[in-house]
């Protein structure tokens, strides 16, 4: 067998080494445009589950990488002139020249070709004049040509990033990984530095393209951008220069390909994908795909096919693991501005939790004095906190209403109603939620009028029988349990007149259909029906129906009323340019088509008691291209908080069918929640796939919302709140003095030293 590997960087060297001492007889080549020792960039970082895989794989590379490297277990955080730190992170940093001479000195044992100062503009030629080959290996990085040249089999996409950055060196020594904010008349200006051996540190400055542009270094050279940055963190460096390597101003391309192979050609490394250098995983990565592909070779040896199919079967739902923790960890430094206003403390957490892959609990585990510090320092700005009390066990407080912890029963459509009547059922489920100890208890959308219905089984609040049904729940919740509950207002528009979600959710109804309206005269599905455009006439009765439920929610008691602008219903199809394609004054424009869900807002807010929270729920994305941007989320939460609004709970999608993510992850909605939060600095409900005591500590006590909407748990476990105390030995919860033998035990003091 013969192979070809392009390129002489981590990966196609490890791969060669690794294979060649599995197949000793196969001849293996690896062709570098460089010259031996000639490289880019100054140390790279892995962690130490990274080095246990290099030890399991071939010992000699790893004892050769760990006599180099320089070790560290803890992140500093300068920030404000606080510096943060944090212990129990294990990383490890070489630099990137000593790696290449270790992996090349393996490969010469092994008996690997090594082909220096060969650019392979025609890898095909190159290829042949080698002999042929068996196997090509594309590891030619970020700007490959061999991905380019087979682009249409390939299906590469190239997401350039927003910040930017430039990779230096310096002299001066860290013994943590650490992280420098600095902000100036300019904007703001991040580093992240890290020691790579016995008096060597990497410098990587990162900046916004705002603050770039402001400073001017977009027209400076590279020895005027060093010169800017030495001065802006000198007191950091202690004196020291910082140190080009054929660095300029660059922006992180994140690369994903839909095929990694194409006949007998296989992409690895930062050819096949890339993540961003703020989670240290590029080198990991490229070295774990060579790995695995030797992996699949070895196991499958009569098919070259069938082990490339393996290999990207195998490494795919990893690496997409990985570049969607990288996302969210880029996203943090990129939109780094919004957390101006965090204490260290709170800003600290935040970046120790960007990418997810550290929550409060796995901090405790790592650094458990760092924890409490966060914890405690919470404890000590929330009103009314009882000591020691996790986080979302704190109180949290909108206008007169209090809130005794900060879980939400997020609200969720039961279908069980008979003309918008709820009934013992709808009593049942909803007084059973609020006896399970959740802070808040959200009632299922409730339509302001029969046309308004999504489905013949959907809750309503426009008959005086409707008021009457939700006065006996709220008060049964009241007089019952310890908390509060809101109704939530909505009109399904578009999404009208359609069958039970067990019968097909979102399906027209097979007989018995109303007449519905919408923004625009668009159909959900293509055989859905086709609403009617509103009129004015028809936008001042849904604003009147939408007053009337307001004030019958009032009289009926409940504590918080929740505006429905989310999810593809009526006033969202205002606000989606997916779903408004009107040309007067109620569409074009992004006020435009905000207009008339503010009008009915304003109706809402002037006739729902001042006294009580009020609560909207918006998509922050479509989750398709032409719709929803941050851009208008921000000045949508904007418009909404002049007007009176208290708590904006964002979710995201089902505009459309095809409103769904690529992803589903941990927490995969809080980033908006995140933004509208710290962008507008107004409370927010975050919602999605949250499911732990854990995540919704992490999420309170990193500022990324305040309260947390779960829905499918709740459907599972009605007590997840008391759950969720006993599990984390808090005794200060609600319970029904009926269930009253669950609650965690005191704990016993410390025994007295003798």
């Amino acid at each position: 067998m013969k192979i070809v590997c392009i390129g002489g960087g981590p990966a196609g060297l490890y791969f060669a080494l690794l294979f060649k001492k599995a197949r000793p007889e196969t001849e293996i080549t690896v062709v570098e445009r460089n010259a031996p020792g000639v490289t880019f960039g100054w140390g790279v970082v892995f962690s130490d589950e990274t080095l246990s895989y290099l030890e399991e794989n071939d010992r000699p590379t790893h004892e050769a990488i760990t006599k180099s490297f320089a070790h560290w277990d803890a992140i500093d955080i300068h920030y404000k002139g606080a510096c943060l730190r944090s212990g129990g992170h294990g990383f490890s940093g070489i630099a990137r020249k000593e790696l290449l001479v270790i992996l090349q000195e393996r490969c010469r044992e092994l008996g690997v070709k090594l082909v220096f100062d060969t650019e392979v503009d025609d890898y095909e030629a190159v290829v042949a004049k080698l002999g042929g080959a068996d196997l090509v290996v594309a590891c030619d990085g970020v700007k490959s040509k061999i991905r380019e040249r087979h682009a249409d089999a390939f299906k590469p996409s190239i997401d350039v990033r927003k910040a930017r950055y430039m990779w230096l060196g310096t002299k001066k020594t860290f013994d943590a990984f650490t992280f420098y904010f600095e902000a100036n008349e300019h904007g703001m200006f991040q580093v992240h530095a890290y020691r790579f051996d016995a008096d060597t540190s990497t410098f990587i400055a990162e900046c916004d393209e705002a603050s770039f542009q402001a400073a001017g270094l977009d027209k400076m050279s590279t020895e005027e951008s060093i010169a800017y940055l030495e001065k802006l963190f000198g007191k950091h460096l202690g004196g020291e220069k910082l140190l080009p390597n054929r660095s300029q101003w660059v922006q992180f391309p994140t690369i994903k390909n839909e095929r990694w192979s194409h006949g007998n050609v296989v992409l690895m490394g930062d050819a096949a994908h890339t993540a961003h250098f703020s989670i240290g995983s590029g080198t990991k990565m490229a070295m774990e795909d060579s790995i695995a592909l030797v992996k699949a070779l070895l196991e499958n040896p009569h098919s070259i096919p069938d082990a490339l199919e393996s290999y990207e079967e195998e490494r795919r739902p990893i690496v997409e693991r990985t570049q969607k923790a990288a996302q969210d960890s880029l996203l943090w430094f990129e939109n780094v501005k919004r957390y101006r206003d965090l204490e260290p403390t709170q800003f600290a957490f935040s970046l120790l939790t960007r990418s997810k892959r550290i929550t409060f609990d796995n901090l405790k585990l790592r650094d458990t004095a760092f924890a409490e510090h966060v914890r405690s320092w919470h404890e000590e700005r929330t009103p009314e906190a009882k000591p020691s009390a996790p986080a979302m066990f704190t109180p949290f407080k909108l206008r007169e209403l209090t809130l005794a912890n900060r879980v939400v029963v997020s609200p969720m459509c039961m279908y069980s109603a008979v003309d918008g009547l709820p009934d013992d059922f709808h009593f049942t489920h909803y007084l059973s939620r609020a006896m399970g100890g959740a802070g808040l208890v959200m009632c299922e959308m409730t339509d302001v009028s029969r046309e308004g219905r999504i489905t013949p089984g959907c809750a309503g609040m426009y008959l005086p029988e409707h008021r009457e049904a939700w006065t006996r729940i709220v008060t049964a919740v009241h007089e019952q349990t310890g908390s509060k509950i809101g109704m939530q207002l909505g009109h399904a528009g578009r999404k009208a007149s359609t069958k039970l979600m067990w019968e097909g959710s979102d399906r027209p109804l097979e007989s018995g259909n109303w007449p519905i309206m919408s923004a625009s005269p668009l159909p959900y599905f293509p055989d859905s029906q086709i609403p009617r455009e509103m009129d004015r006439s028809d936008m001042d009765q849904v604003k009147a129906d939408y007053v009337r439920a307001a004030m019958w929610a009032d009289e009926a008691g409940f504590d918080l009323l929740e505006v429905h602008m989310a999810h593809g219903y009526l006033l969202a199809s205002f606000i989606s340019p997916l779903t408004n394609v009107r040309k007067d004054a109620y569409g074009g424009s992004r006020e435009g088509r905000m207009r008339y869900p503010l009008e009915v807002l304003e109706a809402v807010r002037s006739v729902w008691p001042k006294n009580k929270p009020l609560s909207v729920r918006i998509s922050a994305t479509d989750w398709l291209p032409g719709g929803i941007e941050d851009e208008d989320v921000v000045a949508l939460a904007r418009a909404l908080k002049e007007r009176g609004t208290d708590v904006i709970d964002v979710s995201c999608g089902m505009t459309t069918p095809d409103s769904r993510p690529k992803f589903y992850g941990r927490m995969y909605q809080a980033y908006w929640a995140d933004m509208v939060k710290n962008e507008v600095k107004i409370p927010t409900i975050t919602v999605g796939n949250i499911s732990s005591a854990d995540q919704i500590n992490t999420i309170i006590l990193s500022g990324r919302a305040d309260l947390c909407a779960l829905a499918r748990p709740h459907l599972a476990n009605p007590h997840f709140t008391i759950g969720a105390a006993i599990e984390q030995g808090w005794r200060e919860v609600f319970i029904p003095k009926q269930y009253g033998i669950v609650r965690p035990l005191p704990q016993r003091a410390a025994p007295r030293p003798a």
